[in-house]
């Protein structure tokens, strides 16, 4: 019989934060054993619910959702992103430079595939989230890592990103508020990446998704707001995580900057925007109710807020437990904790998140899956309750405190 095999696209495309791990602990659920899965930003599992204004509305469109909408999605949906951005000072993304997706990640996928050539480059952070990663390669690209410094905050190191840049770079990936490492990056950080990339001619791809999720009073700039009209900005935001609609994959793109000088690109991400029809129609209803109404997601991240006390706990508990450490998260849902290779000599940080699902029956996320360089750091979700949090860790510390490494 013929044999059928992979494309070779993909032999370079790795998404392992729900790759074998994930398989697994999957495995272990289908044996009856419960798993805490500390792995995926996904709010609804852990009792975080949409908000009601956004269900009614949804459900009063229905009938009127059945059919294909604009490529780019409902008039609608894109002026209540346009104006959103206008209440932010950034006053050059009109109705038209707004694209809907099926969430970020589609958009991602395609902003890529309409500019890449075989071989062009895209400087990706380090630590990253790996879909970035996957979707530059998916592309033919070759996504090259610039290092974030754990020391300062995880912010971006500049002269590293400076020196990777050649001639067949394309563009800069920057994820803020940043997932893994929960990093707000300063204004000027932001400021300091759009010189360059105007120095250099190079796009910038502005991944938002989690600028409303913010704690301690740190505040969050949209990149958008430094390019003007000198770079061209690609700026990805959508309503899954700080309105706890995941599954609805509503996301969008907003094209900001020297559009003229880009008409040929914006013109190949039109030609793959029809090719897919239209993003899910019932969830851009969402997207106007959302961005006009009241913003539920405060209420989650002020003092007293779920998602602010259990982001606390985690990183109080997890700073004491002996050879570990990790940053305080300033935004996002995740903490990328450190474990001191001289107290514990990982060789292989897949191997130990393994041992820890197999043992504990927590699943967490291996450092190496969002393209860090080494095998001393695993992310972990600070969606569950306070309880859980405790209970979770609780039982890490005591999995670390015989673990001996491999």
């Amino acid at each position: 019989m013929a044999e059928f095999k992979q494309s070779s696209k993909l032999h370079n495309v790795l998404y392992d934060i729900r790759g074998p791990i994930l398989e697994a602990a999957q495995q272990m659920e289908a044996e009856g054993h419960k798993i805490l899965k500390l792995n995926i930003g996904n709010p609804a599992p852990f009792g975080f619910e949409a908000p009601d204004a956004i269900l009614v509305d949804m459900i009063r469109h229905l009938p009127h959702a059945q059919g294909y909408s604009d490529s780019r999605g409902i008039f609608s949906a894109r002026t209540a992103v346009s104006q959103y951005y206008q209440t932010r000072g950034i006053q050059n993304i009109g109705v038209d430079d707004i694209y809907l997706g099926n969430g970020v990640s589609e958009l991602i996928t395609l902003s890529l595939m309409a500019l890449l050539e075989q071989g062009d480059e895209i400087l990706v952070p380090s630590p990253d989230y790996p879909l970035w990663t996957a979707s530059v390669s998916l592309a033919g690209g070759r996504a090259v890592h610039y290092t974030c410094l754990e020391e300062a905050d995880w912010e971006p190191d500049l002269e590293d990103l400076e020196a990777k840049i050649t001639p067949r770079t394309k563009g800069i990936v920057v994820i803020n508020p940043n997932n893994p490492t929960g990093a707000v990056y300063s204004d000027s950080t932001l400021r300091r990446i759009v010189a360059l990339a105007e120095r250099h001619g190079l796009i910038i791809f502005a991944d938002e998704i989690y600028e409303k999720i913010l704690y301690d009073g740190n505040t969050h700039t949209n990149m958008a707001a430094f390019t003007d009209d000198e770079v061209l900005c690609l700026t990805f935001s959508g309503l899954s995580k700080a309105y706890r609609v995941c599954g609805y994959r509503a996301g969008w793109m907003a094209i900001s900057g020297p559009k003229k000088t880009a008409s040929d690109y914006l013109e190949g991400i039109n030609l793959l925007a029809n090719m897919r029809l239209c993003a899910n129609v019932p969830a851009q209803h969402a997207i106007q109710t959302a961005l006009g109404g009241y913003q539920s997601i405060n209420d989650l991240i002020l003092p007293g807020g779920r998602l602010l006390e259990q982001r606390n706990k985690a990183y109080e508990m997890l700073n004491a437990i002996p050879g570990v450490s990790t940053r305080q998260a300033k935004g996002a849902l995740y903490l990328f904790p450190r474990l001191d290779p001289e107290v514990y000599p990982i060789q292989d940080d897949e191997r130990f998140v393994l041992d820890l699902l197999r043992e504990q029956k927590i699943l967490v996320s291996h450092g190496r899956a969002f393209n860090w360089h080494a095998p001393d750091h695993f992310r972990m979700v600070t969606l569950p309750a306070v309880a859980d949090i405790e209970e979770a860790i609780g039982r890490m510390g005591d999995f670390l405190s015989r673990y001996e490494g491999n």
